[in-house]
Formats: structure tokens, sequence, C-alpha cells
């Protein structure tokens, strides 16, 4: 007897459900233009869309106007990464002082495997990566989705080089 009284009290749950979502839509039917319920995308972009501050969309490696980056090439945001949608390639090189010194080669983006969980922006130390506002990445060819973030003849900025002296020691 539980069974049917449990069963009796699905279905009533469920057209009580039904019956508040028709009513709401009756609602919104009978006094147009109170409030906007579509917003008209494509068209309208620009005036109606607001996207929050703190919205986690295309992730980008900030350059300063001299072409310099903050990545020191720690490889803490791949390893973090839980899609391994960001791949570092660094080099070494040696210094006029005669030590070795690893530095950012490329720093590649795989925007077609991330997830936009902003763990790689997290674990960053130097805060060189952040995740921009922007929406709107989709694309015909797949193969324009995998970006280099680092410009062509990039460097390491100054304040991060003493910073990275710093963390080693």
């Amino acid at each position: 007897m539980k069974a049917l009284y449990q069963y009796i009290k699905v279905i009533i749950q469920a057209f009580s459900s039904l019956l508040n979502g028709l009513l709401l839509t009756l609602k919104y039917f009978l006094t147009p233009g109170k409030s906007i319920i579509t917003e008209q995308y494509p068209e309208n972009r620009t005036t109606s869309i607001r996207i929050p501050e703190r919205f986690a969309g295309e992730l980008v490696l900030p350059h300063n106007e001299n072409n310099e980056h903050k990545c020191t090439a720690c490889t803490l945001c791949q390893l973090s990464c839980p899609n391994g949608s960001i791949e570092i390639f660094s080099k070494t090189i040696e210094t006029e002082d005669g030590k070795k010194k690893k530095i950012l080669d490329r720093w590649v983006y795989h925007l077609d495997m991330c997830t936009f969980c902003g763990q790689c922006v997290d674990a960053c130390p130097s805060d060189a990566i952040q995740m921009k506002n922007n929406f709107e990445l989709s694309a015909f060819d797949r193969n324009t989705l995998t970006r280099q973030l680092n410009r062509p003849d990039s460097r390491l900025e100054e304040s991060n080089k003493q910073q990275k002296n710093t963390l080693a020691s």
C-alpha cells in the first residue's frame, strides 16, 4: 500500500511542476514588454550582453610594451592542468657569467582541450597567465584552436628575473 501511495505522490508532484511551468509561461505571455526574457544575441551583442568581470574565458599570457612577459617557464601551470591543454617548451642558455639558465621558448595553449577551470592561473607563482573575458571562441578549423601565447622574441620581465632568483635560493 505504501508503494502505491508513493507512486500517486510522484504523479501529483509531476503534474504540479508542469502546471507551475505553464503558469509562468502564461504570465510572461500575457505581460509582454515588462521584462525581456530572450536576448537577441548576434544582433545586440554589444548592448545587451553583460559579462561578469570574473568570467573565465580564453587564457592569455600578457606582454608589456617592451615585449616582456612574467612567465619563468616553471611548468607549474602545465602540471596543474587536468586536460593537458598547456604545453611549455623551455630552452637552456648560458649567461655571461657562465651559469646555465632555463628560459621560455614556446607557450602552447590547446583551446580545444581546455575546460576553463582556472587551475593553471591559480598554480602560477608569478601571475603570468590570466583568464580573459572573451567567450566567442568558435572556429571552423580545429587547428586554429592551438595557439602560441608568447610572442616571438619575447623575454622575461626584469622584476620577475629577480623574483625567480629569490625563489631558487
